[in-house]
């Protein structure tokens, strides 16, 4: 059988490059269209916030945690919910939460916590008419599947990334893009957020 064997069809599914090219598309496509008003919303609420608390649970909560580690680079006051030292927060603080599928049940619980203290609330989820996205005060869309809508159908064909992952991989470039922004605004340069890295390693 030569090169035009019926599974070369299945080849881009088994070469490492192939896949990579497609992936990359995928997550190009989603922040390249994003419009900046995303973003500026997102620092808005950040450099405004006395202290931020943010949170996020399974694979979101991972690219959580790393945008608080950036936070933290910056200078500000920002921690992890869960975490033994995190704070309470109030008035003049931000809840930033991320709901991919439009709707958790913790999510929801913790955004009723910190609207009952005051605090400013703010969900990045790709499903802004989901219940939980609906119950912040401010919604920061990224429109990228997650497991909300990982069914292929004929009119809704599926990532190539398994899940939520396009979702995942947008937010945690999106978050690095938003802390350069945030970088810039406060007047800060890469070697001030690099001697605030831990050397506790």
């Amino acid at each position: 059988m030569g090169n035009d064997s019926p599974r070369d069809g299945l080849s881009d599914m088994t070469n490492l490059s192939s896949l990579a090219h497609r992936a990359l598309a995928e997550v190009g496509a989603v922040l390249t269209a994003l419009p900046s008003a995303n973003a500026d919303r997102m620092c808005d609420a950040i450099v405004s916030a006395n202290r931020i608390a943010c949170h996020g649970v399974g694979r979101e909560g991972l690219m959580m945690r790393g945008l608080c580690m950036r936070l933290m680079h910056l200078g500000l006051d920002a921690h992890v919910v869960g975490d033994m030292t995190i704070p309470p927060i109030g008035r003049g603080d931000l809840f930033l939460a991320s709901a991919g599928p439009g709707h958790f049940s913790t999510i929801a619980a913790l955004l009723g916590v910190a609207t009952a203290a005051e605090a400013t609330t703010c969900v990045v989820t790709a499903q802004p008419g989901g219940a939980t996205s609906r119950q912040a005060d401010i919604v920061i869309h990224l429109p990228a599947q997650t497991m909300a809508d990982d069914r292929q159908t004929v009119d809704t064909p599926t990532s190539l990334l398994p899940m939520g992952s396009l979702y995942e991989a947008v937010q945690f470039l999106f978050f690095e893009l938003v802390v350069i922004l945030l970088r810039e605004r406060t007047g800060q340069h890469a070697e001030q957020m690099r001697a605030r890295h831990t050397n506790l390693e």
